[in-house]
């Protein structure tokens, strides 16, 4: 996937938040300090943090998937809308073999959609909200066709952001709005053709009213198609139509062009008028988004992120697999070479002899020695990192980690397994499950000191 929108990542960090909430705290030893060496204030280190869990565990992939999911979701709804506004032209019509009854025929068109329209506005005038089932069915679709589990947290983040800042009505205000635009519009085309291509006679029946009630109903719901050109019956037009359908030409285009222009000011209009206002206050609102940092979740980690120290020790859980280094991706050309060394004790004598060329970076037996140098790779990463390691000590999880963290900030690591000291022999298991946990992390390793390939590149 692409680099993130600003929205998508707002989102990212919402949906790792709520990752954590239910599953706890990641390892985000490494999110944590690349975010502190980006720098920028509390919201952006969060986002950039995110951005990197979310990279490592498969959900920046899984984002991509829901958002497949979604645009097919749309297709979707796209093609339903079209058949059925045909269904609505077919329904209100008929075949053409029977009159029109003109009120009756207003109602399929219209009713349904005036109806759930009503609801829409009331439910927003009142309660803040609204019931848009096609927009919370395109939500579910768009879930259900990403198909990838890793993706459960990202709906209700998306929903649980937007609903902070009142935007969850609009977005999906725009995507109900317009599918119903759609509707009505291919509605309205299917209408245009039938009538183009078949006879319609047009009635009004009644058995309580009288002819004067739908004269004034019918003029008065022709106002607005006729400030538009449109022809409107004439109250004579009208009367007549209540005894059968009449075989009179001006008659027939003129009930049409009625029926054309309520369809046009009662149900496309209003539908095209809420969708842009939804489109317009989503996009208003959108420059407004943000954090909210006084969640639990983002506020434990303030003291993580604007820095400040970290406890020493493992307190995750095992990872199934070891991480991925990932050599030769830091975010600049490296430049010299580096010799470090990891838990080594009084008895490996350090540092040796180095060409000038190389830099010694000590000895890591802190996590503030630790943070210390990978800030500084960070920042500057050599084009050559040799990583010298005892091997009488056991390849924990730990110190894998720390290996695979230090080969990202280089350009090209090479690990330096050291012989035993005087009078000391090597554990052949040991040194075995060292070259077993090196060759699954991808590093070459050396048992003589590397200092020609430090120097000058060759082995």
């Amino acid at each position: 996937m692409t680099e993130p929108t600003p929205l998508q990542r707002l989102w990212l960090t919402e949906a790792v938040r709520l990752r954590e909430e239910q599953a706890g705290p990641l390892d985000d030893v490494e999110a944590n300090r690349l975010a502190r060496t980006k720098g920028g204030d509390l919201r952006t280190r969060l986002q950039n943090r995110a951005v990197w869990l979310a990279q490592r565990d498969g959900l920046l992939d899984a984002l991509g998937h829901w958002l497949q999911g979604a645009r097919l979701a749309l297709f979707a709804l796209i093609v339903f809308a079209v058949f059925s506004g045909a269904g609505l032209a077919f329904t209100a019509l008929g075949n053409g073999q029977n009159p029109v009854n003109v009120f009756w025929a207003l109602g399929s068109l219209l009713g349904l959609n005036l109806l759930l329209l009503l609801g829409w506005m009331l439910g927003l005038i009142f309660t803040g909200e609204q019931n848009a089932n096609l927009g919370r069915l395109w939500m579910w679709l768009s879930e259900k066709l990403a198909r990838d589990a890793k993706a459960a947290q990202l709906a209700p983040a998306l929903l649980l952001l937007l609903q902070r800042h009142h935007l969850n009505r609009w977005a999906i205000g725009i995507v109900t709005h317009s599918i119903w635009l759609l509707a009505l519009v291919s509605a309205l085309i299917f209408m245009l053709m039938l009538m183009a291509t078949r006879r319609y006679g047009f009635v009004w029946e009644t058995t309580i009213l009288s002819s004067d009630t739908f004269v004034i109903f019918t003029q008065a719901l022709g106002a607005f198609p006729s400030w538009l050109g449109l022809n409107v019956p004439t109250p004579e037009m009208i009367r007549a139509s209540g005894d059968a359908a009449l075989n009179i030409e001006n008659a027939r285009q003129a009930w049409a062009a009625w029926m054309v222009g309520v369809l046009l000011t009662y149900g496309i209009a209003p539908r095209l008028l809420l969708a842009l206002v939804c489109l317009w206050r989503w996009r208003v609102g959108r420059r407004t988004l943000e954090l909210d940092l006084n969640l639990p979740g983002y506020a434990q980690l303030r003291e993580q992120l604007m820095p400040s120290s970290e406890r020493l020790g493992v307190n995750d859980a095992a990872p199934n697999q070891l991480p991925d280094t990932q050599v030769g991706v830091a975010d600049q050309t490296g430049t010299g070479a580096m010799l470090v060394a990891i838990e080594l004790d009084d008895e490996q004598p350090w540092p040796p002899a180095l060409p000038a060329a190389v830099t010694d970076a000590g000895i890591l037996d802190s996590r503030e020695s630790r943070q210390n140098l990978l800030e500084q790779m960070s920042r500057f990463p050599p084009e050559r990192l040799a990583i010298a390691c005892d091997p009488r000590r056991s390849p924990d999880r730990g110190s894998l980690g720390l290996i695979a963290e230090l080969a990202r900030n280089a350009a090209a690591t090479r690990i330096w397994l050291l012989q035993a000291p005087p009078n000391q022999t090597l554990d052949s298991d040991r040194l075995g499950d060292w070259h077993t946990a090196l060759l699954q992390l991808g590093i070459p390793v050396a048992d003589c000191a590397p200092l020609n390939w430090l120097e000058n590149g060759s082995e």
